[in-house]
């Protein structure tokens, strides 16, 4: 008999390097779990696309799938649109079944990957001298933001730095240079860059020009920049625990800040609003709008 399937779904990028590494994990994971079918697709911007990787599946004899978000946190794509994809996958292919797992982050081996990145560019210089600017993706939606910021402090929990510093790279406040110069203000004299991102992209690259034009224009602070995440075994190991989690109904959502459920300050016109996914453009189904990426995204408790 068949397993279910670990489907990873990515949001994809223009960057070909940063989609390879995507497609090199997914391939890195099935050779070290034989007998269990792995796939993984984009919902847009890079091949393959979500629905070619399950047609392939589905043609081995797949009809069970547990779908785990290649996200670190819970916003709109890992809220509306994938779950949406999900669900026309499931009306194209009569039989097939899917669940659902939860995004990778905050996870302590994602915590142990970041101070790995750290400890690469850091070598043996005091930590007590050093402030960490932990720069995320960014988004609309308040509760995505505020994860950052919890791995930001999880971070600085009990590592010796002077300080763990949050920004953002697009659509959210502080922006990169803002953050650089908050350390600055706060007294640092060494920062190191650290971009909270999987793998490599169009987002990773804007934060590493961002940072060292700052550092250009501001000599007198040591400006160090560290690596993406990367396909670290503990990455494996958590899709794989996150891929048990789904087989086990395990998900365990934080509903607790949502803005489609809590009255948020700036947000309160979002509480109840119907899911509102959007088609992308190498799926079959529809045409793609970005629009609502500044609107509504919504998700079913």
């Amino acid at each position: 008999m068949i397993p279910p399937a670990l489907l990873l779904v990515g949001h994809g990028t223009r960057d070909e390097a940063g989609a390879e590494a995507f497609r090199a994990f997914v391939r890195q994971l099935g050779e070290h779990n034989p007998g269990l079918p792995v796939g993984g697709g984009f919902i847009e911007l890079s091949p393959p696309p979500l629905a070619d990787s399950v047609a392939e599946l589905v043609g081995q004899g797949v009809r069970s799938f547990a779908a785990v978000p290649m996200v670190l946190v819970s916003a709109g794509h890992a809220k509306g649109d994938i779950p949406a994809a999900l669900a026309r996958e499931e009306q194209r292919h009569p039989g097939t079944t899917y669940t659902y797992g939860r995004p990778l982050g905050p996870h302590p081996g994602l915590l142990t990957i970041l101070e790995r990145r750290l400890d690469e560019v850091l070598g043996d210089d005091d930590r007590s001298d050093t402030t960490v600017l932990l720069v995320g993706r960014g988004s609309t939606d308040p509760d995505a933001n505020a994860e950052i910021y919890k791995v930001a402090r999880l971070l600085w929990e009990g590592r010796g730095y002077a300080g763990v510093e949050t920004a953002f790279v697009s659509l959210a406040a502080p922006d990169v240079p803002s953050g650089l110069e908050r350390c600055r203000k706060l007294g640092a004299g060494r920062i190191v860059v650290l971009p909270y991102f999987l793998f490599t992209g169009i987002l990773p690259d804007r934060v590493r020009d961002q940072a060292a034009e700052w550092a250009a224009a501001h000599p007198a602070t040591e400006v160090r920049q560290a690596a993406v995440i990367g396909p670290e075994p503990e990455l494996a190991d958590l899709v794989m625990e996150r891929y048990r989690e789904t087989l086990k109904g395990d998900l365990r959502m934080n509903c607790d800040s949502c803005v489609y459920r809590v009255k948020l300050p700036g947000f309160e016109d979002r509480v109840g609003l119907p899911q509102q996914p959007h088609h992308h453009p190498d799926d079959p189904s529809g045409d793609h709008g970005h629009d609502h990426h500044h609107g509504p995204h919504a998700h079913s408790h």
